[in-house]
């Protein structure tokens, strides 16, 4: 449904098709994200009946919590543990008594987080915001919607007058995520270290990301993200080492080829991008997870949510900063900085009260009525109040794929909250 909405917002149908070497259609990406924003933002589209049960419309328009007013969202993919290398993990979890009960007493952050996935399966920027019932930071987007195209891997989205178009031949990698009800929860019992336990903080992000082609000469090289991507998610589980997933990963993406134009490529892992633990209004709450061996040995840890993501490509496997910027971020860390400039208060009232601190784009700032901010987001960013987050591209000239998922790793097995019907 994902991948099939995607393409129904770029285009408006199904998928441009090349006849005698001419390709029928092509869109401007900055019209693709306005529509991903700005669709059904005003409520119209088709209404469920009120009388009955609603069901969805097509294309989606009525919220996920209406749909399911008993609160019991869709349950993800549910995987058991793997059995570590030293039998640490894995045995007997899924049958558990007592790790059933403690998953019982997570419901409320499990239904939280399976509503998230549900609105980000169903649509993307557009409906999502609808679908969520947007509530500034108690529910909305999680990041821009990145639409990277070929030799940029990630962090590209449009800003206002940006002319590019997409075609035929184009890579698009499509990442967006929703939240819901982020903030953290505290367990009231007091330990002997004298901290509070973080197993119910609320961790409702969903971060997910797939790649999409319309030539299917692309084929083998999202074949080979997209296994390497579930070949991290078998690998992953309680008390398993980070570093042995990315060992994993990196074997099974490297063992791909693809041939272009005559000439045949090793998909190489990107070895500078990686997936991550998620936190409370935190994209990126400290641990990385590797896609190339040689990480770090620590382990993943029971409650824990992550986004396993992989970047495959056919140039050199290393990303760099490069292009406009168009993703920004509040400092998770930086204290109160004095701002001498009028503008700049104002600005970051803005940013405090409507994104907190998850990433945002320029467009965003458009849409809720900001003008003339860019001197006053430099001077954010100059005194690391806010850090830019540049597009990251491998050589010019090369194609990159990403595929990525949420899990929740829950006391009897894993969850993967953002599987859906085609991806």
């Amino acid at each position: 449904m994902l991948v099939e909405t995607a393409i129904r917002a770029i285009f408006g149908r199904a998928a441009p098709q090349e006849v005698d070497g001419v390709v029928d259609g092509s869109a401007q990406v900055s019209d693709v994200t306005a529509t991903l924003e700005n669709q059904h933002l005003d409520g119209t589209g088709d209404k469920a009946d009120e009388k009955g049960p609603k069901q969805q419309t097509d294309p989606p328009s009525i919220p996920i919590c209406d749909l399911f007013p008993d609160g019991n969202f869709p349950v993800g993919e549910e995987v058991e543990h793997p059995i570590a290398n030293d039998s640490r993990t894995g045995k007997n979890r899924f049958t558990d008594p007592e790790k059933k009960a403690m998953e019982g007493m997570s419901q409320d952050q499990y239904r939280e987080i399976r509503q998230a996935a549900e609105a980000h399966r169903q649509e993307l920027e557009s409906t999502a915001r609808k679908l969520i019932k947007e509530n500034g930071l108690s529910a909305g987007l999680a990041f821009p919607t990145g639409c990277s195209l070929n030799h940029c891997a990630a962090h590209y989205t449009p800003n206002a007058g940006d002319p590019t178009v997409l075609g035929y031949d184009d890579v698009c990698k499509i990442d967006f995520g929703t939240h819901i009800n982020g903030k953290q929860l505290l367990d009231q019992t007091a330990h002997p270290s004298g901290q509070r336990s973080l197993l119910h903080c609320r961790r409702n992000i969903i971060d997910c990301a797939f790649t999409l082609t319309f030539n299917n000469k692309y084929d083998k090289l999202l074949e080979a993200v997209r296994d390497a991507t579930n070949t991290g998610i078998r690998t992953a589980g309680i008390d398993v080492r980070l570093c042995d997933i990315g060992e994993a990963i990196q074997e099974v993406m490297e063992s791909y080829e693809v041939e272009l134009d005559g000439k045949t490529y090793q998909v190489k892992a990107i070895r500078n991008l990686n997936g991550h633990s998620i936190g409370p209004y935190r994209i990126h709450a400290g641990k990385t997870v590797p896609i190339v061996k040689g990480g770090e040995a620590v382990r993943m840890e029971e409650g824990e949510v992550y986004a396993i993501e992989t970047f495959g490509s056919t140039g050199k496997g290393y990303v760099h900063d490069d292009m406009e910027v168009s993703h920004y971020m509040k400092n998770f860390d930086t204290g109160r900085v004095p701002l001498r400039l009028p503008r700049s208060k104002q600005l970051l009232g803005v940013i405090n009260q409507s994104f907190g601190t998850l990433a945002f784009c320029r467009r965003w700032l458009d849409r809720l009525g900001q003008t003339k901010y860019l001197m006053a987001l430099k001077d954010l960013c100059d005194k690391g109040i806010v850090d830019p987050y540049p597009p990251l591209c491998d050589t010019k000239g090369c194609y990159t794929a990403q595929f990525e998922h949420t899990i929740l790793l829950r006391p009897t097995c894993k969850e993967v909250i953002s599987r859906g019907t085609d991806y």
